[in-house]
């Protein structure tokens, strides 16, 4: 995949120096253009490359028996963290302040507010969740004081006046969990938009802490603007899907569309003009093997010559049509009445926004009309989005209704016992809510062609389009469809998401440069390779042929380590590679226990067999004693740990129980398999046999001597623990900076410049 990825960017670049042979040119000539590419060389570069890569999305890389595509493996491909190739990582903090003065319907209340100054100074302290030091806090500040007479009249579910304070801060507890896990589905879905092929999010509700990890971005503003951004729930209105619409918009622009392809086209090869010649090729690399067409028909049409023809005329015809696919019925040309004017294919988004951005376009499109993409599909990402045309107006953008206005949302059953949403909203949204469905509700309740429809929309994707069967009062609605219980648990967790502010503010970040990146893969091959290769080594020389046995399981070891990350979607860090140099040690550990006690048998006299035999039943013992104290120190970190940390313990952990497989199942079978063969494994060298020849000890005469020593090495830790450690900045806060000098520089003379200027 590596070279396949080397080949399409060494296309893209020549493709780009044969149109723009000047570096930094821009656009001149055609204004139609100037909405396509950006003004720098590796911004044409780098809108080829995806362009070439969306167009060859199904094509084969791999052969039989594989037969693998360069979509699959890019799914299968195991992630590298920031560390490794560059990037942002980002910790945000879900503000649970924000949420209580939300459920107190933000309360003036004097005692009220000075507990949430005092909870804030706590925090800085306590690594207690914010609404226990809340509840502390307002029991000092006012001990004989009632919550319930604070949070019952906004809050009028699950609580009443009479209710106790625990009671109260049960609520407050269970409410802002929910609040934390909306925030991190939202931020989820803001992801795409940085366009990181190998995101990582995790989320610990405990602490209200969400750690993200774009590989690739450096833009540290673009990520500040949408990540602390509160959830945009909106309800519009859209254009519904009818032959009016059809005929009155996306025929204009579609005609709009290939008359400016076919200005480009007609443009003098030798004038950058030309070079719009891309867009030409981004729209036959988008229909030449991989059409929403052919998605939907199943079919490849790279084996058919007329069809290609065909497909090429179909093309230079509707550029439009043949990324966005109208719901309209292809034998009839009837138009399927719905909020959908049509579907389209992810890797065509990018091209169906271009052509929006023309000038020609833009002139000829409704002035209220902004398009967005539906909620892609969970089971096949790759499948079509549903397109809705939304009125929004220029003059006042806001929604009549948003997601603040909805009080709760939740899955339910309808009399039918099917799925439903139940929503509920504030007073002044459901004014605004009855106002908006009067004038959306049909004329015939009977006939489908009437309806209007009103899209549910979290950060421009709609993730449903009800319609309106008659004016609501009184602010409770029910959403019904062809839901399972889980889309109807997601959208409603959708429609919560706008229920209360909950922004996430971001306490830590960190910006890796793809320099640093590349000297950390280096160094963390470099480490990872002559730790193997050392133990690889030791092994053949200790315990001769056996060495081999060892080895094989140590390399089996690896790769299904690799195999494992890759297929749980993990991501590989600096840490993990750190925890893959241990698990190399501690895999041959269990071969090495093994292979003693073996060693041990034949000393005395046994046979190969019966001593192969008994070194391996008489090392169960201490070899699963290593390992199950191993993984209970790995289980804790990997409870506890964030990042590095969780990263370190996962590889672990894998480490550990492939340790365990590969040492003991593998090398059993391998040595069964010789042993049958009528042949043996030798486990001395000349070395090994006079390493501990004459070796004497009194280990247990000794004992007491040992007592005494690891009793004063654990008191010597623990006192250190408090008195000797430094608290770095993920313990006590602050700043950390990383600076590359272009000379080398005396690491004590900058530490002691620091210090004076930082003390």
């Amino acid at each position: 995949m590596r070279n396949y990825e080397k080949k399409i960017e060494q296309q893209a670049e020549n493709d780009v120096a044969k149109q723009y042979p000047t570096p930094e040119k821009k656009y001149p000539g055609s204004s139609e253009l100037q909405g396509f590419y950006s003004d720098t060389l590796k911004g044409f570069i780098k809108q080829r490359r995806q362009e070439i890569v969306d167009s060859t999305s199904s094509t084969k890389i791999a052969g039989f028996p594989w037969n693998v595509t360069y979509t699959k493996a890019k799914e299968k491909e195991l992630n590298l963290g920031l560390d490794l190739v560059g990037g942002m990582n980002v910790v945000l903090e879900v503000s649970v302040e924000d949420v209580i003065r939300a459920l107190s319907g933000q309360s003036k209340d004097a005692a009220f507010n000075k507990a949430l100054e005092r909870a804030n100074e706590l925090k800085k302290t306590n690594q207690a969740d914010f609404v226990t030091l809340f509840g502390q806090a307002y029991a000092e500040v006012a001990p004989q004081g009632k919550l319930a007479s604070i949070f019952a009249n906004a809050y009028q579910k699950d609580i009443t006046f009479n209710s106790s304070n625990q009671q109260v801060l049960d609520m407050i507890r269970k409410e802002s969990r929910v609040a934390i896990k909306n925030t991190y589905i939202v931020l989820q879905k803001r992801i795409d938009k940085f366009g990181v092929a190998q995101p990582n999010i995790s989320l610990d509700e405990n602490k209200g802490l969400i750690s993200v990890e774009l590989a690739g971005v450096d833009n540290a503003a673009r990520v500040h603007k949408y990540l602390q951004a509160t959830a945009n729930l909106e309800f519009r209105e859209v254009y519904k899907n009818s032959p009016e619409f059809i005929q009155n918009v996306l025929s204009p622009v579609n005609d709009a569309v290939r008359n400016a392809k076919a200005a480009v086209t007609a443009a003098p090869a030798a004038t950058p003009d030309s070079a719009a010649a891309a867009t030409t090729a981004a729209a036959k690399d988008t229909g030449k093997d991989a059409s929403l067409t052919d998605y939907l028909s199943k079919k490849d049409t790279s084996k058919n010559a007329s069809k290609e023809l065909q497909l090429k005329e179909q093309q230079a015809q509707n550029p439009l049509f043949m990324v966005l696919f109208p719901n309209v019925d292809p034998q009839s040309g009837s138009v399927y009445p719905g909020p959908s004017i049509g579907r389209i294919l992810p890797k065509d988004t990018a091209t169906f926004n271009r052509y929006m951005e023309l000038p020609a376009v833009k002139s000829i499109l409704p002035k209220d009309l902004v398009f967005a993409f539906g909620a892609e599909n969970k089971e096949d990402k790759h499948g079509p989005l549903a397109v809705y045309a939304l009125k929004v107006n220029p003059a006042s953008p806001e929604p009549r209704v948003g997601g603040a206005s909805i009080v709760d949302a939740r899955q339910d059953m309808d009399q039918n016992n099917q799925p439903e949403i139940s929503m509920t909203m504030d007073n002044e949204g459901a004014h605004q809510w009855k106002k908006l469905t009067g004038e959306l509700a049909p004329a015939n309740p009977k006939d489908p062609a009437t309806f209007n429809y009103v899209a549910v929309v979290l950060d421009n994707i709609v993730y449903s389009a009800p319609s309106i069967q008659g004016e609501i009062a009184g602010g409770r609605s029910s959403i019904s469809g062809s839901f399972t219980i889980e889309e109807a648990n997601d959208l409603a967790n959708i429609l919560k998401s706008g229920k209360m502010p909950a922004p996430a503010q971001i306490v830590q970040e960190q910006i890796v440069g793809p320099t640093l990146g590349a000297e950390s893969i280096a160094a963390g091959a470099k480490s990872f390779m002559i730790s193997f290769g050392i133990i690889f080594v030791l092994m053949l020389v200790y315990y001769n042929s056996a060495g081999w046995v060892a080895n094989i399981a140590l390399v089996l070891n690896l790769l299904f380590t690799f195999g494992i990350l890759a297929s749980m979607g993990a991501t590989l860090t600096m840490a993990g590679i750190a925890g893959m140099v241990l698990t190399i040690g501690m895999a041959v550990d269990t071969n090495v226990i093994i292979f003693e006690r073996i060693k041990d048998e034949l000393t005395h006299g046994k046979s190969y067999h019966d001593a192969v035999a008994e070194g391996y039943k008489r090392s169960y013992a201490p070899v699963l004693d290593g390992h199950v104290t191993s993984l209970l120190t790995a289980f804790i970190l990997f409870y506890f740990g964030l990042g590095p940390v969780l990263g370190f313990a996962t590889t672990q952990i894998i480490g550990l129980f492939l340790s365990l497989f590969c040492g003991i199942l593998v090398s059993r079978m391998v040595t069964d398999f010789w042993m049958k063969r009528k042949r043996h494994f030798e486990y001395f060298t000349p070395i090994s046999r006079k390493v501990f020849k004459h070796a004497a000890f009194d280990f247990v005469g000794k004992r007491k001597y040992a007592y005494i020593i690891s009793a004063f090495v654990m008191v010597a830790g623990v006192s250190s623990f408090f008195h000797g450690f430094d608290h770095g900045i993920d313990f006590s806060g602050g700043r950390s900076y990383t600076v590359r000098f272009e000379h080398p520089m005396n690491r004590e003379e900058v530490a002691d410049v620091l210090k004076k200027e930082f003390d």
